[in-house]
């Protein structure tokens, strides 16, 4: 038997039950156009008019339009609407820290997916520069010239983003030996300037993890308890190692128990902690350190779920931004080589001096990891203890703050 094996009447489908007849029947054209009637349409709403209308190409001013800068203008564009989608956002969340409402569990929530939304952008932003990049450099050398004195460091939004999260000014790298904010006038300049007396999330934060419960002596005085258990438990294992025979591996194993001893023991020397915030090596106030740690080490308790969750969210952050600083130095490195930028910089290295932990705001939760021990070492809590630190938030009349988060 040969020739196509569904002709026949078995597997015939009938065409003619797809007749119009059966349109009345169908529910998905059931509806109103309300649209036809006039009022608000998508594109007055969206003010697509003026978006889609905002791509100049300085090529084609100069009458010699190149294909690609359509390309380079409107992900430039995209950078910058994000932008302000995320200052949007860390603006709300800043309130809400400034206004105390985030002792209130529903807006420690609010906070939270307000901050993983921001995480959700940044990812995008970082992927994004892989559609510059189908651009190739010669593609981007042919209207480069066309740009300048414009740069990518002048981004009003970006300069607000690092100064509203709590970029410190004093570890900025220099632009071509100047202040950043030189590079702008007028209202930018005020803004950015306005921008840098505000509290920053940064402070915030900290302010935040100094009221931790659980930290004073009068309540489960944790730091207290935990000095106590890392002593106890240096000495137990400074025990274990000089039991051991004499030998190479004796003689090592005594050299990393004195470099972990040490790293733990000047977790509790106050004056190193102000030492380092000084020079800048450490961000969080001593209280607010230990605030954060104590959140790192009972992460798992109902208490501290919710706030671990925070400190993840501003490390991811942290994460994404270094990534995208990142991305952007190879991207230009690959457009440009090191040639200066359009703005007069030296370009690559410039931007290459600005991937460093100089810019990573939270770093000391990152840092948390280094003074990681035993469980056993951890103050355990008792069931009066959890009872303190559920009731410790209620006995501040401040929670009982009625007022709109937002």
């Amino acid at each position: 038997m040969s020739g196509c094996p569904f002709v026949g009447n078995n597997y015939l489908f009938n065409f003619n039950k797809l007749s119009l007849e059966d349109e009345k029947d169908d529910k998905s054209q059931e509806g109103i156009n309300k649209a036809s009637k006039g009022g608000l349409v998508y594109g007055d709403y969206l003010q697509l008019n003026k978006i889609l209308n905002a791509q100049e190409l300085q090529s084609e001013k100069k009458g010699n339009k190149i294909h690609d800068e359509h390309l380079f203008i409107v992900t430039h564009q995209a950078y910058e609407l994000w932008f302000k989608q995320i200052l949007w956002e860390m603006d709300s969340v800043r309130v809400i820290f400034q206004n105390g409402h985030v002792r209130d569990e529903r807006n420690m929530l609010k906070v939270i997916t307000r901050m993983n939304r921001i995480s959700m952008i940044l990812k995008l932003l970082v992927e994004q520069f892989s559609v510059l990049e189908t651009m190739t450099a010669l593609d981007f050398f042919d209207f480069r010239y066309y740009l300048s004195p414009a740069s990518g460091f002048q981004s009003l939004q970006f300069r607000l983003l690092e100064n509203k999260i709590g970029v410190p000014q004093s570890l900025r790298v220099p632009y071509n030996r100047r202040h950043y904010r030189d590079n702008f006038k007028g209202q930018d300049y005020e803004l950015l300037l306005k921008s840098e007396q505000e509290p920053t999330l940064l402070q915030l934060v900290e302010a935040w993890l100094e009221r931790t419960p659980g930290l004073h002596a009068e309540g489960f005085d944790f730091w207290g308890q935990f000095e106590v258990n890392v002593l106890k438990g240096l000495e137990e294992e400074f025990a274990l190692v000089q039991a051991k025979p004499e030998s190479e591996e004796k003689d090592d194993d005594l050299s990393e128990f004195q470099k972990q001893k040490d790293v733990l023991l000047s977790l509790f020397d106050e004056k190193r902690h102000e030492h380092l915030l000084s020079k800048g090596e450490r961000r969080l106030s001593y209280k607010a350190l230990k605030g954060a740690l104590m959140i790192y080490f009972y992460r798992e308790e109902p208490r501290f779920q919710v706030p671990f969750q925070l400190l993840t969210s501003l490390m991811d952050i942290d994460v994404l931004m270094t990534k995208w600083r990142y991305n952007h130095v190879c991207m230009v490195h690959r457009m440009i080589g090191s040639k200066a930028g359009t703005g007069g910089s030296s370009g690559y290295q410039y931007l290459r001096s600005t991937v460093s932990d100089r810019y990573k705001v939270f770093v000391d939760l990152f840092n948390l990891s280094t003074f990681l021990v035993p469980r056993h070492w951890i103050p355990k809590m008792n069931p009066t203890i959890h009872k303190f630190l559920y009731m410790a938030e209620y006995c501040d009349s401040s929670y009982f703050s009625s007022d709109d988060s937002d």
